[in-house]
């Protein structure tokens, strides 16, 4: 039985993100620096380092930032923490790149 909604988890996610940057009142950078630290406590999947990764990128955050963030989060989640995370920000950084070229490929080949 559905509503007509097509995306009600997508949809839920996009609210509870909509409502937490009203309420979190920090600015865009602060904002994704401390998501990427919580991405790292809870040994986010690579999937979700490259959605928050893209987003950071697009409001200026740099390298140095994020890595400020590990050396700020490795006292409290440990080493291995953050060695996971940066492994899965490199598979996701791969993955991503890999798709961005197929699809190159993809639209060479079409034309």
């Amino acid at each position: 039985m559905t509503n007509g909604n097509e995306t009600p988890v997508l949809d839920l996610l996009a609210k509870m993100n909509e409502d937490s940057i009203e309420v979190a009142q920090l600015d865009p950078q602060t904002l994704m620096l401390v998501r990427i630290a919580a991405l790292v406590a809870v040994d986010a999947p690579p999937t979700s380092y490259l959605l928050n990764l893209g987003a950071a990128d697009e409001l200026g955050v740099d390298a140095d930032q994020l890595r400020g963030v590990f050396a700020a989060v490795a006292p409290i989640v440990g080493a291995p923490r953050v060695v996971s995370a940066v492994g899965k920000i490199v598979r996701s950084l791969g993955v991503a790149e890999l798709a961005s070229e197929q699809a190159a490929l993809e639209i060479e080949e079409g034309s």
